[in-house]
């Protein structure tokens, strides 16, 4: 697949196997609120069954630098999410490997965007909906039209599309917004935090039958 997808809230060793080459296993860490959460003992250990094509991402808010740290250094996830406040601290490669999430509300009238953050400190970038307590698995869908205009303002950025996606929408999203990626999480679960294996198949399927038909 051309397309970047990323499988958020995982929990088990059967569901990050699940995970396309080319892709992404997150793992929300330190996050007790939510259903998906994990220590980072267990995330580390979830990191072993991640494909090797595919990268391992931990999912984390407002984080301490310390936590950034201890997530690169001793749990060994190659990039990490961020929902709220980027700490102070951090060294160069550190914030490189940063994915800052921008919250995007489900209805954004008006022409004004939010500033996506500079390419050369943060070259992906997640598009997500706002105002969530929690990161991720909210099912609430973004404002698609918002999330088209960021992405035709700044090309050749690679923006991760999530909120409310699932097999049979994320075509329409791939369509309507056409972003460089694109994030699942309750949208192939069969129960908060309980990834369903037969729908995360079914939206790899939807992703590559999009791609075939628009090569």
């Amino acid at each position: 697949m051309k397309t970047f997808v990323k499988f958020c809230g995982l929990r088990d060793s059967a569901a990050v196997k699940e995970v396309p080459a080319g892709g992404a296993a997150g793992f929300v860490v330190d996050v007790p609120a939510s259903p998906r959460n994990l220590a980072p003992e267990r995330a580390a250990e979830l990191i072993g069954d991640v494909p090797t094509e595919a990268e391992a991402w931990a999912v984390v808010v407002d984080p301490a630098a310390e936590l950034i740290h201890a997530l690169f250094d001793e749990v060994g996830v190659d990039r990490i999410q961020v929902y709220g406040k980027i700490p102070a601290g951090l060294e160069f490669l550190e914030v490189h490997h940063l994915v800052p999430s921008m919250p995007i509300p489900p209805s954004m009238p008006g022409t004004d965007l939010p500033k996506v953050p500079a390419a050369e400190d943060y070259p992906r970038v997640h598009l997500d909906a706002a105002g969530q307590p929690l990161p991720g698995g909210s099912g609430i869908r973004p404002d698609w039209d918002a999330c088209a205009r960021i992405v035709d303002a700044h090309p050749g950025r690679k923006f991760v599309l999530a909120g409310g996606l699932t097999p049979q929408n994320v075509s329409d999203a791939l369509a309507s917004v056409r972003p460089w990626g694109v994030d699942v999480s309750s949208g192939i679960e069969s129960a908060p935090g309980v990834k369903d294996v037969a729908r995360m198949r079914a939206f790899v399927q939807a992703v590559e039958a999009f791609e075939s038909g628009h090569a």
